[in-house]
């Protein structure tokens, strides 16, 4: 136990959050994990034992209580971070503006300051492919410009982008900071998925819920965009490649490991990183052709209704991963088809 690399993970009951700890503990990594329960439940740290057949080290801590986390860094000699601590609803942060920008932004802050105090310079952090200006043309890729974000989520990511940016220009923080939008399917365990028991945000669960009969019908937000059949258009990636994409980052932070040889030398092993990636497939899909091959999958129709746009979609989005391939030899590997037959039979089950 004490050879290994100890993770600190914040807001780990969340969907990707609780793929994380699983996924690094089978690869031999101890994680620690903090979540204020705030938008989660404990039924996950119950969920996490019957894959790993034990719980990890758990603190039920809020970020802003800086005295508290700080014991958990006294008690760790962590060696880096992943940070998951994030509130997301788009809607939600056009309401309450104020509540994202306290959490995303002032929580964010405490966590740096103690990573800098204990000498933890090294992590991952969870961006989003919303960072992108709304006039860049997807493909997107990384040297795209960033700003002029339409919400206040939107927004919290940009800025913590540039705040970990300036850590790693001025203060020694090696940054791998990670850009996606969409992740789907679950872990292979059938245990842990995506399964909000409100109203979904995101497009797969919504149009699960309908095709297990838990929701009338779907709706989908506009059909008079500039698309192939005027409804938007995403990229969406399997979320056990989504981890894989994390994991492959964390060979990159690593001073110590083999996979170092595939970067440009530094002069110095403890020299700062900032670096982005896309994590996505590179194949777009539209709202209407989801639901068309979600059709194919479960053999029956999807109820949908068209309704107004929502103020803050975007026509197109969808990125270039040609960066992550070529420096963290990462590529997603599951099809769209297989991410949505194991969705269905997760929702059946």
């Amino acid at each position: 136990m004490n050879n290994k690399k100890i993770i600190l993970i914040t807001g780990w009951t969340g969907y990707i959050g609780s793929h994380w700890v699983i996924a690094f503990e089978k690869a031999w990594y101890k994680t620690v994990i903090v979540d204020n329960l705030s938008n989660s439940s404990l039924e996950t740290l119950n969920w996490i034992e019957k894959i790993l057949g034990y719980k990890p080290d758990f603190f039920e801590v809020d970020l802003r209580d800086k005295e508290k986390l700080e014991e958990i860094f006294e008690n760790y000699s962590f060696d880096w971070v992943i940070h998951f601590a994030w509130l997301k609803a788009v809607w939600e942060s056009c309401e309450k503006p104020l509540q994202y920008f306290d959490n995303n932004i002032i929580w964010s802050l405490k966590l740096f300051e103690l990573m800098e105090k204990f000498g933890v310079k090294n992590i991952v952090f969870s961006s989003s492919a919303t960072v992108y200006a709304p006039e860049n043309s997807s493909p997107l890729v990384e040297t795209m410009t960033t700003w002029n974000t339409s919400n206040p989520y939107w927004r919290t990511k940009f800025l913590i982008e540039n705040i970990l940016e300036d850590l790693a220009n001025f203060s020694g923080f090696r940054v791998v900071n990670l850009r996606y939008f969409n992740p789907i399917w679950a872990h292979k365990s059938w245990e842990i998925w995506e399964n909000p028991e409100w109203i979904p945000n995101n497009l797969l669960p919504f149009i699960m819920k309908v095709a297990t009969g838990k929701l009338k019908e779907l709706k989908v937000f506009g059909n008079d965009y500039d698309t192939i059949d005027w409804t938007w258009v995403r990229d969406y990636i399997d979320v056990v490649d989504l981890i894989d994409g994390h994991l492959k980052a964390y060979e990159k932070i690593s001073p110590l490991s083999a996979f170092q040889a595939s970067f440009p030398p530094r002069e110095k092993e403890n020299e700062w990183i900032f670096e982005t990636y896309n994590l996505w497939v590179g194949k777009w899909i539209s709202v209407l052709k989801m639901i068309k091959e979600t059709e194919k999958i479960i053999l029956k129709k999807i109820d949908y209704k068209i309704v107004e746009r929502r103020a803050w979609d975007l026509a197109e989005v969808y990125c270039n991963p040609e960066k992550a391939f070529k420096e963290l030899w990462w590529k997603a590997g599951i099809s769209l088809k297989e991410s949505l037959e194991n969705s269905f039979k997760f929702y059946n089950k």
